[in-house]
């Protein structure tokens, strides 16, 4: 019997992370998933749900500690991961933060927003998959994939963007922000072409993944999201799966949705 492949899923607790770690778990194909969460009770009340839900599922999902601002905890999930499995075949970067919402509510400050996204979103998870490569490149078929959104920037429509349309005049009165988060996600599918061009002579498959609006509790209103159409975040979530399945490699270096490749 083959063994497993093993999947590393950042941010699996909730959202796109937890729908993709459960799409891995009840897949007829054999995984083991190593899930991590910043707070390890969350986590492990993920794991129960997950379990609860699916109880005929035979994959297994592992849960770490991990905290994207945090070298040390980034070093510590790496050097459990590294005795207990000795490798990785999928890292899947699906961890982030936006701070937009804090910044409206005029708990943070515009630079705190923006510097606090970079430094979970870009920072932390650049950190991440180089601590973590040594592990990937012991794969046969190593992925590595970067959850994006909302970050093509030649989509400039006015459906595009969130916020809507402002009256002439300064302040602006908006009640929902996304725009820090979304200059993080846009530096983010650069860090992803970077590593795609890095790894090309180590047969790493390098992408970006799409998953769209989805009703997330991202930001902590997903209220606000579901009124403006986001979609369930099971959609996500399976589309990771697809993708370390093998569905999307002729899109490489590439930003894959579940529709096709996303415009740069």
């Amino acid at each position: 019997m083959a063994s497993p492949k093993i999947v590393l899923i950042t941010g699996g607790n909730s959202g796109i992370g937890y729908e993709a770690v459960k799409a891995f778990f009840e897949s007829q194909n054999a995984y083991r998933v190593f899930m991590t969460s910043r707070s390890l009770e969350k986590g492990q009340e993920a794991i129960d749900k997950l379990r609860e839900g699916c109880p005929t599922a035979t994959n297994t999902v592992e849960l770490l500690q991990l905290d994207l601002a945090s070298d040390e905890s980034i070093d510590q999930a790496f050097r459990r991961v590294k005795s207990e499995a000795g490798y990785i075949d999928a890292l899947v970067n699906n961890a982030g933060a936006t701070f937009d919402i804090e910044y409206i509510r005029g708990k943070t400050s515009l630079r705190e927003c923006f510097m606090n996204a970079y430094n979970v979103n870009v920072a932390g998870t650049h950190v991440m998959t180089a601590t973590f490569m040594p592990l990937l490149l012991k794969s046969s078929d190593p992925r590595l994939m970067f959850v994006t959104g909302l970050s093509a920037i030649n989509q400039a429509g006015e459906k595009y963007f969130p916020t809507p349309p402002q009256p002439a005049g300064w302040p602006k009165k908006i009640d929902f922000e996304t725009i820090g988060y979304r200059c993080s996600k846009t530096a983010l599918n650069m860090l992803m072409l970077d590593w795609n061009h890095k790894l090309k002579a180590d047969g790493v498959k390098v992408w970006c993944v799409g998953p769209g609006m989805l009703a997330t509790n991202l930001g902590g209103v997903p209220e606000l999201a579901i009124e403006m159409g986001a979609k369930h975040p099971s959609l996500g979530g399976r589309l990771l799966r697809q993708v370390v399945e093998g569905e999307r490699d002729d899109s490489v270096g590439k930003i894959v949705t579940a529709v096709g490749v996303m415009p740069w």
